[in-house]
């Protein structure tokens, strides 16, 4: 019999759970667990206090932002009407948008010394390549 953690439970549960909603057979067959295995991990969830089908640490992080993005261009009044829809609080929303903003980043400024290191290294590694499949006897 398998073990599978509490965050591997909740990720796949969510997935079960609005908004992806997706069919239990479908999950089953791609994560490898039985159907009944899902759904009794989420009837378990569903039973926990504060865990409705809409709550926010329900939401898959693919979800999270296309939620985000919906929302983005909202009055204040149509986001509220819309979180409350999908039973989330504003604030809600307001998280997931610094946390995508965060998960983007800084764009990374080499120097230009660390560009010509990259360079020279993948050049190496393009000739080197060439190298061990002639030695190999492939055409390149």
């Amino acid at each position: 019999m398998a073990r599978y953690g509490e965050a591997y439970k909740r990720r796949v549960v969510a997935r079960l759970l609005p908004p992806e909603s997706a069919a239990a057979e479908a999950v089953s067959r791609e994560v490898g667990v039985s159907v009944a295995t899902l759904e009794r991990w989420r009837a378990t969830a569903l039973a926990e206090p504060g865990a409705g089908p809409g709550g926010a640490e329900r939401w898959t992080s693919a979800a999270r932002l296309e939620a985000v993005i919906a929302t983005a261009s909202l009055d204040e009044a149509s986001r509220s009407a819309w979180c409350r829809e999908h039973g989330l609080y504003v604030a809600d929303l307001e998280r997931w948008k610094r946390d995508a903003m965060a998960g983007l980043g800084e764009p990374r400024g080499g120097s230009v010394a660390d560009t010509r290191q990259d360079r020279r290294r993948i050049k190496g590694d393009c000739s080197r390549g060439w190298r061990e499949g002639v030695a190999l006897g492939a055409e390149m």
